[in-house]
Parts: C-alpha cells; structure tokens; sequence
C-alpha cells in the first residue's frame, strides 16, 4: 500500500500536467502550471474536493483532511486566503497555480456554501495587495 503523501503527490503531479494555460499577466509569481477551471465551484471541484471531499465535511484515513462544511475558521477571509495561497501540514500551498480572480473565486464559494454563510467577500485585488 503506498502512502498517502504519495498519491497525493502523483495526483497533484497529473492535475499541473494536464492543466491547460491560463494567462500569466493575471499571477505574475506562477511556480508551476496553472489550473484553467473558471469560478469558485469548478475550482472546488476540481482541485478542492479531492481531500475535502464533495460535500465539503473532510475525511480521515491514510490523511486527516479538515471539514470545511460549518466551519467557523473560515469567518476569517484571510485564515481562508492565507491556507489556499501558503498552504498548511499537508496541503500544499496553491499560490503559484491560482490566478488572483480564481483565488478569490474559491476562497468566497467556500466561504458562502456548505452550511457556511459568510458575506464579505475577498476581491482579486485584495490577493494582488498580498503577493
């Protein structure tokens, strides 16, 4: 049985290789190929949920992945900002991949679905002010 931390790595591996360009004068510190979904739900689908699951409540196995469904951590926009853009443990850091709208995109779809009702909302610019 391999380990989780490395199909994690293989799966990553595969989703930058088959992401298609997207352009670069959006993200000026891109470290690697970007992800070409569009919107905060295509974005969740398909880069999110493959650890946080579909409806957004975690998982626990070979990883602990955190419930992101009712989650009062993520009333702080930027606690939400800061985990996608730097990452944490064992999520990667995300930064290099996303684009400042698509950024902002998951981080609000996240942050006003699955049982979570936060209003305020993060703007590509205020992204751009962190890079």
């Amino acid at each position: 049985m391999m380990p989780a931390r490395f199909i994690f790595s293989i799966a990553l591996s595969v989703l930058l290789t088959a992401a298609q360009p997207v352009a670069a004068q959006e993200t000026p510190d891109f470290r690697g190929a970007p992800f070409s979904m569009q919107g905060g739900e295509a974005v969740y689908r398909g880069v999110c949920q493959g650890c946080h699951m579909s409806d957004a409540k975690g998982a626990t196995g070979a990883g602990s992945y955190p419930a992101l469904a009712s989650n009062s951590r993520l009333a702080s926009a930027g606690y939400v900002l800061s985990m996608v853009m730097n990452g944490h443990k064992g999520m990667p850091p995300f930064r290099g991949h996303f684009t400042n709208l698509q950024l902002a995109d998951v981080v609000n779809y996240v942050r006003t679905h699955f049982g979570n009702h936060y209003k305020d909302q993060v703007k590509p610019a205020d992204i751009q002010a962190l890079r």
